[in-house]
């Protein structure tokens, strides 16, 4: 099998632990609009896809949804600096992958504003080469085409490029593209979650992907 030489990486549950601020973004926005609240589980189940998708059930015309995304986005950015933490281990791991000589991009479901904020409280802003966000994208993940949009600025071969999520969605987005999946376990899901999803290599630590690329 080729050497690794790309390194795709989500964001959410990925490099940042922001699962429990997001997941009240929802109850908050439902709350603020009148609406029936939803589970945790049911909110959890969609992270990894953007904010239209998971409030496509209520907002059934364009002002209903900007108005919806703005109350998450205000709940959100007012308390993500106090609320988002980094995964032990992490920043360490991004900075080895660029040592070894690896191209790094972001693949995420925020927009490209949330993205840089989430790099930024982490110290990675500079650490990606390529940052490609909701609003970049006409189909989001679980689509392909965020991941292909990434390999292509990068101008990077599939067949040497890794994805590395915590969700589903971004296994189903990495494998359709046609580059390998790598799942870490230390986000919100756990191996059963993830194994429908068929990702080509699990991570239980960040340091682990050193040893996938052999760094």
């Amino acid at each position: 099998m080729p050497a690794l030489t790309t390194v795709l990486f989500d964001l959410d549950g990925t490099l940042i632990d922001s699962i429990r601020l997001i997941i009240d973004s929802y109850h908050h926005t439902l709350e603020a609009h009148g609406l029936p609240p939803r589970t945790d589980q049911e909110w959890l189940d969609g992270i990894g896809t953007p904010l239209r998708v998971q409030f496509a059930e209520w907002a059934h015309d364009e002002e209903r949804m900007e108005a919806m995304i703005a109350t998450y986005r205000d709940y959100n950015i007012f308390h993500h600096d106090s609320r988002v933490t980094v995964y032990p281990g992490v920043v360490e791991m991004v900075q080895a992958v660029r040592a070894a000589g690896c191209r790094t991009g972001l693949v995420t479901s925020k927009n490209r504003v949330g993205a840089f904020r989430g790099l930024r409280l982490a110290g990675l802003e500079d650490a990606m080469d390529v940052v490609i966000g909701a609003d970049d994208v006409t189909n989001p993940k679980p689509h392909r085409e965020p991941v292909d949009m990434a390999v292509a600025k990068l101008g990077a071969d599939p067949i040497t490029t890794v994805y590395v999520g915590d969700s589903v969605h971004d296994m189903h987005s990495g494998r359709s593209a046609g580059v390998r999946t790598a799942a870490v376990l230390w986000g919100p899901f756990g191996r059963p979650d993830l194994e429908p999803a068929a990702p080509d290599h699990w991570l239980h630590h960040p340091s682990e992907l050193l040893t996938l690329l052999g760094a």
